[in-house]
This record gives C-alpha cells, structure tokens and sequence, in this order.
C-alpha cells in the first residue's frame, strides 16, 4: 500500500475556524495547558491518531457541552414551570407561619432555575463528556487490534529478515502491509514518514512512536528492537525469540478472554431470567389488588427483555475483537493488479477507469454488465453462496408481498384485541413468516459460504510444512507448490495446482498468490500469503520463512480449537437457559393461569369468591405475552450464542430459526392442551397414565377393554367404563387433588361408587390397601 497521507483517516468534528475558534478563549480561561488533563488528552489524540490539535479539540468539546447544556436547561425550565401549572407543589413538611409567605414567593422561580440547572448541567457534561470519550474510545480499540496482530506482524519482521532485507527495509515492508497488519502496520508508518519528512533518524523515529503506541506490548517490542539496534545486535535473532514471545502471550490472553466470556455467560444465564421472575411478580401483583400492572408488562416483555440482550451484546463486545482486515491483498502503488471485490456488476473493475472518455468502454461496460447479470441467473444460487446478504433483496420484497396477501384475504389479525384472541397464529403471522422467509435462506447460504470457504484452512499448516520439507530439498517455491498438490488431496491441493498451472501460462508467482487469497479472502489466510509472497521475491530457498508460517498457522490453530472448546459451552448454557424459561413459562400458562381462569368459571360461592381473586387477570392478555417473551427471548439468545461463538452477530442466525420454530411448536402445544378442549390434555394424560400403568402394574389385573373401551368384553373385575357423570361435585376431587378414601382389601369387590364434578376423573386405585381418588379433567371411572 502506499505511504501518502490520503489513506489516513481525517477526524473532524467541527470547523476550527468556526466553532472551535469562537470557544478558544474559554478554553484558555478554563484549561492550562500543563494540566495532566490536557495532557491526557493531547496524548489519547496521538493514540488515536485523529488530526486535531488538543486546543481545538476541547475548544469544541466546550462549545458542543455549552449548546447542549443550554438547550437542556432551557428544556428544564420549562418543565419546571409546566410542572407548577398543571401539577402544583406543595411542601413535604410543613413550614413555620414566619416563613411561609416568603417560601410562597419563591416556590415558583426557585423550582425552575433548579430543574433548569439539573438538566443543563446534565447536557453540558453529556455533550463534553461524549466528545472527549472519542480519542479514549478510538485508542483502546486501536490498542485491541494491535495486540491481536502483534504476533503474526512480529513473524512477518522475521521471516522478511531471514530473506536477507535489512532493517529499513523491514520496516518499510511492515509500514506497506496495512492492509494485512492494520493497526500495527500504522504504527510503522509513522516512523517512516518521520525519518521521510522530517528528517529523523530512524532510531529517534522508533524511540518516540514507542512513547506513542496505544499499546504496551507494542511500544515494549519497540523499547527492547531498539536496544538490539542500538547494541549492534543481531536482529534476526531477537525476532526469532520475540516470535515464540509474542505466540505465548497470544495463547495467554486467548485464554484470559475466554475466562472473561465464561463469566459473562454465567452473568447472562441470571440475568436473562430476571424478566421471567418479574412477570411472575406482576401478575401476583394484579391478582392480589395492587393495581393494573398490564403496562408494566408490556414494558417488561417489549422493552426489558430487549434491552437486556442488547446490552449483554454491547459488553461481550468490548472484550472480544472481531476478525481484523477483509482478507483481500491489495497491490503496492505502481504495480499493474487488479482487485475483485464486492459484486462484478456494481463493480467492473478496470474498465472502470476509462469510461467516459470513449464510446468503446462505455459499450465495454455495459457489455461486462450484461454477462454478469446473465452468470448470476445461470447459477443464483452461486451468487448468493458467495454473497449471502444479497440473498435479502429477494426474500423481503417476498415477504412484502405474502403479508399483504394474508391482511387481503383477511387471515392476519389486525388489531390488538385479535392478536390476543389468537396469539399464536398472530405471532405467526407478524413474527414467524417473514422470520422464515427472511432468516432461513440467510442462514443457509450463509453458513455455505463460511464452510466454502473455511475449507481451505483445514490442512494449511500441514501443507506450509509440506512445502518447507519441499523446498530444503533444493526445490524451488513453484516446484514445491506443484510436488504438494500431487501428493496432497483436498481443496487447498487443488488451489497449489491452478496456482502452479497459472505460473506456467505466464502469470507471476505473487500475482498468483495474490488471486488464491482474494478467492477465499480470509485475514488469517491472507497473513501467511502476504508472509510468503514477500519472502519468496528475495530468494526462492524460503524454508525458514514457511517453517515460520507453518508455526504461526499451527498456533492460530490451537487459539481457534481452544476458543472452540470453551465457547460451546457458553452457547450450551446460553440455550439450557432459554429451554428453561420456555419451560417454565409453559407450566406457568398451563398449571398457574388456566387454573385460576377455570376456577373463576365455577359456581358457589368459592366460585365467586375466586372469581374475585383473580378477576383482574386477563388470560388471553398473558398468554399473548407469554408466548412473545419466550419468542423474543429465543431470538435474543441465539443472536448471543452466535456472537459468542464466532464473534459475528450473523452467525446467530441458524440459531435464531431453530429456537423460535421450538418456541413455536411447544406454545402451540400449550395452547392445544389449554384451550384446545378436554381431547389434547386427555390424550396427553392417557400417553402417560398408560406408561406409568405398565411399569406399576406388572400381574394386576389391567384396564380391560370390555370396561375401557376395547374390544374384549369378559369379565371386568377391576375398573368399569361409565359416562361423564355431571355436575354433581366431588368434595374430596377438587382442582386435580388426590385425596385417599378408607382402606380397602387387596380384592376388587363391593367398592362403592364415587362422583366427580363436572369433566373431571376419579381414578380409584389399589395400592397396598389404600384407596386413591384422582381427580382429573377427560372421562370419569370409578370401581364397579
């Protein structure tokens, strides 16, 4: 890349000229410029490298504070007076007569200049504090990066000086990769435009831009380069022993972060149950008089649920460090290289730069548009492997168009009061079908396109080594690409041979390895390619510098096997969690809400007396919002799982399809057993009532069907079938209770007939003895 100052990004918040110029003065009178705040500030700057000089960049922090504080408590103001209008005060104790009349006098205007002044202050240090956080935010994402490429810039020092470069030379190759090393890479261009532009040795260079770095563990490698330079030491081998250093320390910190991330996990496994807990507090709450809760309800399902996930999500990402670069290696200035980024028919590519001028490459232009076009709908589903976002552009105008097809025909719920009648078809409708139109083939293309391209990974450390072990023999790096790809199997093989084959037509070896990369354009891939295409261009005998890349790729290895490892335990955890308060949610709509709402409808006065209990329970109402806090959740927690695991949010997808579709099925499954009449539960019980009977009842006399229902019709000595019997209620079977009758003898005779109340079963049973009644809702037996 080159070394001009245009890629450096220009932080500007504000004319200097303008704002920051007219706010000059206060900050002269405010601020000295020796304050350890000043400096502090100046010095996050350089961090961050933002080109402003720290005069101006608090002059218009100043000004952006003073706007913002004014504006809040002109806000506040106002409000306080609104306040006294419409609301009035009046004092919490009460006042002497003396003073009184005065307190009176001043009620008014002291209420307003102190809600004035809360809010202003409050906006003054808001839009200060956030400008002056930016340098300091910047710099600690900068210091993340850096330490993260450390390792692998500190390998490609290395295997440049095993080829034979000397030490300006290495450090105008580390100050070219940026688009390899990032941040690192940044670092050593600012010492060479120092020695460049200002006429510096490049040791003064490298002393101040260690003072400089955001990060120790750069700015101590500087320090310690510095005294082996100083020394007249030799470098090749301090950066041999800085190498293995700075591959331990990666483990190290690798294993730190996942440490942290297990604590996080554990934080959100308590966390996300908060919300259940309170739901459960509210409605308690409703039911014992306290008030109408519903609202927070809905603030707790729609808002707290939410914020939760997404707050969690915000923590996880300041420890974790999302992969760094796009992989794709770009050419130096001057050399003849053309990238293929993005989608071929929004980007040409050469052709590009000559349209406008003549008709021909305007007609070039379209023609290459055209061909594109016609490739993408030859194989579409190629194109959205490798562009899976794209995916999107067909599937939400179709899930436009569905919904409008559902609201046309008169199947979507269209107010508040339908979707609580039909909270699951509803749901379905709003949430479930253009989650499934949308979600599902951006997973699946998605997750094609991570494996495609992952693939090559699987044996790159054992091919580097292969090539190393190629390349001491003599051979040379092309000759050792063609032996490997002969002797290898698997994708990258086949990459060594179109490589090997591309060379041969004419192409050169970096251009060739340049191409492989931006195929598959990994950052970790891109490394090793940038490591090696470097190396090879000095000297053709690089077994040192693959043996180096071999070891880098072997111990990025073991950090993703480890991240791996301990990651799908926190994803496990994550989703344990989830079933859990699905789980309990369910039992809560089944055992706790249905009962009470069946309860209401019973007559007596009981009945009525807990008609009034829970008269201000609205079952419809929660079960709605039952059924949208474990959806909400569902999705909520597999976009956390995903981010965990691959520390992309999109990762999260195919988890976000297979827990809402299991939220899905288990609520309508709750709503069959609940509201779908006596059949769903019946069945349910009899599955396993008859699973629990031939366990237990190994040589006794079994329900025969004569008496049950089935085609024998001998002689029943055990339990006889009878119709529902009707409203006569049972004293001792209420609310599915299980009350014990007198003893009874082992034999089945002269057992004396019992009632149910209405829909319910007295399962008389005998058990050493003693005789149960079990009343539940479906047919009602009794003993003959």
């Amino acid at each position: 890349m080159s070394l001009d100052t245009r890629d450096q990004q220009q932080q500007q918040l504000g004319g200097e000229d303008s704002l920051g110029g007219k706010f000059y003065p206060l900050y002269q009178w405010l601020f000295d410029e020796d304050s350890e705040f000043v400096k502090s500030v100046e010095k996050k700057l350089a961090q961050a490298r933002m080109a402003d000089n720290v005069e101006m960049f608090l002059s218009r922090s100043l000004a952006v504070g003073l706007i913002a504080g004014l504006g809040l408590w002109l806000l506040g103001s106002i409000a306080g007076y609104l306040f006294l209008q419409f609301i009035g005060w009046s004092p919490i104790v009460p006042l002497p007569e003396s003073i009184s009349p005065i307190a009176r006098a001043i009620r008014e205007p002291l209420i307003v200049l102190v809600s004035g002044l809360l809010l202003g202050s409050l906006g003054f240090a808001v839009g200060f504090g956030s400008i002056v956080s930016i340098p300091y935010f910047r710099a600690n994402g900068r210091k993340r990066e850096i330490n993260v490429l450390l390792a692998d810039s500190v390998a490609f020092m290395y295997a440049l000086a095993v080829g034979g470069m000397n030490q300006l030379e290495i450090l105008r190759a580390m100050a070219k990769a940026d688009d390899t090393y990032g941040e690192v890479s940044k670092e050593f261009q600012s010492i060479v435009l120092e020695t460049e532009y200002f006429d510096t040795d490049y040791r003064t260079a490298v002393r101040n831009q260690a003072l400089e770095s955001p990060s120790d563990e750069l700015s101590q490698f500087l320090t310690d380069m510095l005294s082996i330079l100083n020394s007249g030491g030799n470098l090749t081998d301090f950066l041999e022993d800085q190498k293995d250093k700075q591959m331990r320390t990666a483990k190290q910190e690798q294993k730190k972060l996942l440490d942290t991330m297990e604590l996080f996990g554990e934080m959100y496994m308590t966390l996300s149950l908060f919300p259940l807990l309170l739901i459960i507090i509210l409605v308690i709450m409703s039911m014992m008089g306290s008030g109408d809760q519903t609202m927070l309800l809905y603030g707790t399902v729609y808002g707290l649920i939410p914020l939760i996930g997404m707050g969690f999500l915000v923590l996880t990402s300041t420890v974790t460090q999302d992969e760094i670069g796009d992989g794709y290696l770009r050419p130096d200035a001057g050399e003849d290289f053309t990238v293929e980024e993005g989608i071929a028919v929004f980007n040409p590519g050469l052709v590009e730069e000559y349209t406008g001028d003549k008709k021909v490459f305007d007609h070039i232009k379209r023609q290459e548009g055209t061909y594109e076009l016609m490739q993408i709908l030859k194989a579409p589903h190629l194109f959205f492997r490798n562009h899976p976002k794209m995916v999107l552009v067909v599937t939400f105008p179709l899930t436009l168009l569905v919904l409008v097809g559902t609201v046309v025909a008169g199947s979507a719920p269209l107010s508040w009061d339908a979707m609580k009648a039909q909270p699951v078809w509803g749901t379905f409708i709003w949430v479930y079908v253009p989650l499934y139109l949308n979600l599902l083939p951006l997973s699946i293309f998605y997750e094609w396109n991570v494996r495609s391209r992952r693939a090559i990974l699987g044996g790159l450390s054992e091919n580097l080594r292969k090539l190393a072990s190629a390349n001491d023999t003599g051979m040379t790096l092309l000759e050792s690409l063609k032996i490997v790809s002969e002797t290898s199997s698997g994708k990258l093989a086949e990459e060594f041979e179109t490589m090997h084959s591309k060379v041969n037509y004419g192409t050169s070896l970096k251009d060739a390895l340049r191409e492989f990369n931006n195929t598959y354009h990994i950052p970790r891939l891109a490394r090793t390619v940038r490591l090696i295409s470097e190396a090879q261009e000095a000297s053709s005998q690089i077994q040192d510098v693959l043996s180096t890349a071999a070891k880098s790729s072997e111990n990025q290895d073991d950090i993703d096997r480890e991240r791996r490892t301990r990651t799908r335990m926190q994803m496990v955890i994550i989703i344990m969690t989830y079933l859990t308060l699905l789980a309990v949610m369910a039992l809560l709509k089944i055992q706790f809400l249905d009962t009470m709402a069946g309860l209401a409808e019973t007559s007596g006065q009981a009945a009525q007396e807990t008609e009034e209990f829970s008269q201000a329970i609205d079952p419809d109402l929660l079960s709605m919002l039952f059924f949208h806090a474990v959806t909400l959740q569902a999705l909520i927690s597999s976009f956390i799982a995903g981010y965990i695991r691959n520390v992309e949010i999109i990762s999260g997808v195919k988890y976000a399809v297979a827990l809402a579709t299991v939220a899905l099925v288990a609520w309508t499954a709750v709503e069959q057993i609940s509201s779908g009449g006596t059949e769903g539960g019946e069945a349910l019980l009899l599955l396993v009532g008859s699973a629990g009977w031939s366990l237990w009842g190994q040589g006794r006399p079994s329900i025969r069907p004569g008496c049950n229902g089935s085609a024998d019709t001998g002689g029943c000595n055990s339990f006889t079938r009878q119709s529902l019997l009707s409203a006569e209620t049972d004293p001792f079977c209420l609310d599915s209770q299980f009350e014990f009758s007198r003893t009874y003898s082992h034999q089945y005779d002269n057992k004396p007939e019992r009632t149910c109340g209405a829909g319910r079963v007295a399962d008389s049973t005998n058990d050493d003895g003693v005789q149960g009644t079990n009343c539940q809702t479906g047919r009602c037996r009794q003993h003959d």
